[in-house]
């Protein structure tokens, strides 16, 4: 067995590259959807005030000591607990939970078929009735167009995967192996396009969507503060959104800095994750909104009408919106080119995860190895995903997304967050940890950093886990909370 300091390891061609893939894992699909629609439900500007204390004291501090301890410590989410074993159970827990995401990238598939559906000549085809997926009633698309929901009555029933929409799936797969087979060499590069990209297409479509008649109506909606509306539910939810969209307990954001120079600047490199991030997030929602506007007066109707959660705002509202635009193909294949963008983004480093985790355990063993163990086993990997992925491509696919989109992640995510935390301030030391930051980059963590991670950030997760499991009851939520220590039961601790 090789010692983790011996293992062969790759370095960022250039720091940029760095900050251009942590910020590109953090920012998702869920900045897009999401954070406009928690904004306009609870108080409009006025949610910026637990957005913003969430992201000071509960995911600022865990992305820096994510970023931190992999950067110090020159290894993935599981090696990396060499230097407290009773922790590795956490880095297993990550990896498992990235491999149960494979519904995510199935939304990439959603986004190539209707960005290729976006090439059609005349008005887009879910603009139109007469197809053989509309009702009777047809005045909208729904999801029926795209995943046949209408053929399939429960989950029992899942069908057969559609041919077009598992073609669409398997290119998504194909980008994001062709990003990842040559580790940080290739995956490095792509993202310069990838993080880069759908800033400037969100740009556009802020411009355009800014001169639509009704625009200003739906950004009132948006930005206008009601502190009324700012209850508990708030805070949860300012909670999760921190945890989704900057990706913190992922183990994502540890894996890409354990591919740093011991001297990387990660200080610096998590403020700028977490600045750009924001920032992306409010910017979303003034083109959002600016296309809900224009949508509610085009039909006459109220914001709160057309307004929508989750991939019925992106699958749905928005896809409407702009096809009722002078050139609609255009505006589609920006929205959607966009979308895929983010989606191949955040995967990405999803599965360089996993691939680091395991891989360097493999690697350590001597289990494989070789000049095409990256190639291999990137492959290997994303064939399963690809498989798995299949059962999303049925008409009951819908109902094993919702399953999964509600219940992979949830708590499970949060309480891997919270063992992370603990784990480093109180297992392996506040101080030994504060001492590998200041020998790697030459500045000691302060007071702010070391009260945070030892006091105030694990207490901002453990009172999310009691309000979530109290106030919004679920039978499911035993479930959660029971697979991290099972996770943690299995791994070896030697």
């Amino acid at each position: 067995m090789k010692p983790a300091s011996e293992l062969p390891r790759q370095h960022w061609d250039s720091q940029v590259e760095f900050v251009l893939s942590a910020v590109g894992f953090a920012i998702d699909l869920a900045n897009v959807w999401r954070f406009p629609y928690l904004c306009y439900k609870y108080g409009g500007g006025a949610f910026l005030i637990p957005y913003i204390v969430c992201n000071i004291f509960q995911a600022m501090p865990l992305l820096y000591l994510e970023i931190s301890l992999g950067q110090t410590q020159q290894a993935g989410c599981i090696q990396v607990w060499d230097v407290s074993p009773a922790g590795r159970g956490i880095g297993v827990a990550q990896c498992l939970l990235g491999i149960g995401m494979f519904y995510y990238n199935v939304m990439v598939g959603w986004c190539i078929f209707f960005f290729f559906n976006s090439f059609t000549a005349g008005e887009l085809p879910w603009m139109t009735c007469g197809h053989d997926f509309n009702t009777p009633w047809c005045r909208t698309v729904d999801q029926r167009g795209l995943l046949a929901v209408h053929q399939s009555p429960n989950i029992e029933t899942l069908g057969r995967p559609r041919f077009v929409l598992v073609a669409c799936i398997f290119i998504a797969y194909a980008i994001i192996f062709f990003a990842l087979w040559r580790g940080i060499k290739s995956s490095g590069k792509v993202v310069y396009i990838t993080a880069t990209m759908p800033v400037l297409l969100l740009v556009i479509l802020l411009i355009n969507g800014v001169q639509l008649p009704g625009a200003t109506k739906g950004i009132d909606y948006y930005i206008r503060p009601d502190v009324s509306k700012i209850d508990l539910f708030a805070w949860i939810e300012a909670s999760v959104q921190v945890f989704y969209s900057t990706a913190a307990g992922f183990g994502g954001h540890l894996s890409l800095s354990s591919y740093n120079k011991r001297s990387s600047n990660c200080y610096r490199d998590t403020i700028i994750t977490i600045v750009c991030n924001a920032c992306f997030s409010f910017l979303s929602g003034f083109v959002v909104f600016a296309y809900l506007g224009y949508m509610a007066d085009l039909t006459n109707r109220s914001v709160e009408a057309v307004a929508s959660d989750g991939p019925g705002l992106v699958f749905q509202v928005y896809p409407l919106a702009v096809g009722t635009l002078p050139i609609p193909q255009l505006w589609s294949c920006l929205f959607f080119f966009m979308l895929i963008n983010l989606g191949v983004d955040s995967f990405m480093t999803g599965v360089e995860t996993v691939l680091t985790g395991f891989g360097e355990v493999l690697l350590k063993f001597d289990c494989m190895n070789g000049k095409y163990f990256r190639v291999t086993f990137t492959f290997l990997y994303l064939l399963l995903h690809f498989l798995l992925a299949l059962l999303l491509s049925t008409p009951g696919g819908m109902y094993v997304w919702n399953l999964q989109n509600n219940f992979v992640p949830g708590l499970s995510l949060i309480f891997i967050a919270f063992c992370d935390a603990v784990a480093i301030a109180w297992l392996y030391g506040l101080d030994e940890f504060c001492s590998d930051i200041k020998n790697a980059i030459g500045i000691s963590p302060g007071i702010f950093w070391r009260i945070t991670w030892k006091i105030i950030s694990p207490a901002f997760i453990l009172v999310r886990l009691v309000a979530q499991i109290l106030i919004i009851p679920n039978r499911l939520n035993c479930f959660h909370i029971a697979t991290v220590p099972l996770y943690y039961c299995f791994a070896y601790s030697k």
